[in-house]
């Protein structure tokens, strides 16, 4: 598993056709070089190319004078692996599935929670971040942690790319793709397919794990509310026993529709109950706020006004006695 992490992080040269060949071929040029040797009886020098043990073979007893003239045989340097093709793209299927079988798990035809690990680590992300769920959209993956093989193959083909320098070139115009509104929709209810439990046949998410998609996924663009709604969902666990998809979904039109103020929701839409409760809430969380503020400003001012009476008066008396003392004179 080592050595197959490492080979993939330098697809270029390993998951390539050419080094293959070019060692097969070296192999064969010098054994065939060596019979030829003992037959002509002629030393071979050792640093002798392929080129000009090649021509030594097919020269015969004249391979002295051939190996100084015969130039470089261009065909013996390698040639693409006739089982390498590539789309209409210019990807490498080839390429694309010798790195899906490098994270793949040994039991399973897919990329499971190890493999993922060591895939993200050699991405140089955080399997945690943004970046990697993402990713998860475009390729479409069904459940967390998780790749088969025809989301892995179909997903390269989808970001054009055949390598994991290919997949990290990408990441940037993903990012820039997914802060579209239609896309950013898209991927925005692709998470909560996401979040689920499949095997376990979860038709509504956590309220953990729902929590943590929702800041994940608006990492790009934060709505003012988000907090707020979090710290609701944090702080009521024993009303709240998971989110369903359609609250999941009407959050995002919440976001857009109702202002920062919350001062046109209104109960009478076609909200989920459970907006009702959040707006009831946070609006007795910001009277709260404001009641605990004003009290605080009234007490600074007391406290300035008790801090300042003494040293008033001490003024007024040494104003006083200066009077007195400038008098004297």
């Amino acid at each position: 598993m080592g050595q197959c992490v490492s080979k993939c992080k330098n697809p270029t040269s390993s998951l390539g056709s050419k080094s293959g060949d070019k060692e097969s071929g070296s192999k064969s040029h010098h054994k065939k070089g060596s019979s030829a040797g003992g037959g002509g009886g002629h030393k071979e020098e050792p640093s002798a190319p392929c080129s000009k043990a090649t021509s030594e073979l097919s020269n015969g007893t004249k391979a002295l004078e051939v190996t100084v003239e015969t130039p470089v045989i261009p065909s013996v340097m390698g040639e693409l692996r006739k089982d390498e093709c590539l789309d209409g793209d210019g990807l490498s299927m080839l390429r694309i599935d010798e790195l899906f079988c490098c994270y793949k798990d040994e039991h399973e035809d897919a990329i499971l929670e190890e493999g993922m690990e060591r895939f993200c680590n050699d991405l140089c992300v955080d399997p945690a971040e943004f970046r990697v769920l993402v990713l998860a959209w475009k390729f479409q993956a069904a459940t967390m942690c998780k790749f088969t093989r025809k989301e892995f193959v179909e997903g390269c083909k989808a970001i054009q790319a055949d390598s994991l320098e290919g997949i990290c070139s990408r990441f940037q115009c993903m990012l820039l793709d997914a802060q579209g509104e239609e896309n950013f929709k898209d991927l925005y209810r692709f998470t909560f397919q996401f979040g689920l439990d499949a095997e376990e046949g979860q038709r509504s998410l956590q309220r953990e794990i729902a929590i943590a998609l929702w800041r994940l996924v608006f990492t790009q663009d934060m709505p003012a509310i988000l907090e707020h709604w979090l710290d609701f969902l944090a702080e009521n666990p024993s009303g709240i026993r998971g989110i369903s998809r359609d609250t999941w979904n009407m959050f995002l039109n919440f976001t857009q529709a109702i202002g920062p103020d919350l001062s046109n929701y209104s109960e009478d839409e076609a909200w989920p109950s459970l907006f009702d409760t959040f707006v009831e809430w946070e609006l007795e969380r910001r009277k709260k706020e404001e009641e605990q503020a004003l009290m605080a400003k009234e007490e600074e001012g007391r406290c300035t006004e008790t801090e300042c009476s003494p040293t008033t008066d001490r003024l007024e008396t040494e104003g006083s006695r200066g009077s007195q003392t400038w008098g004297g004179h």
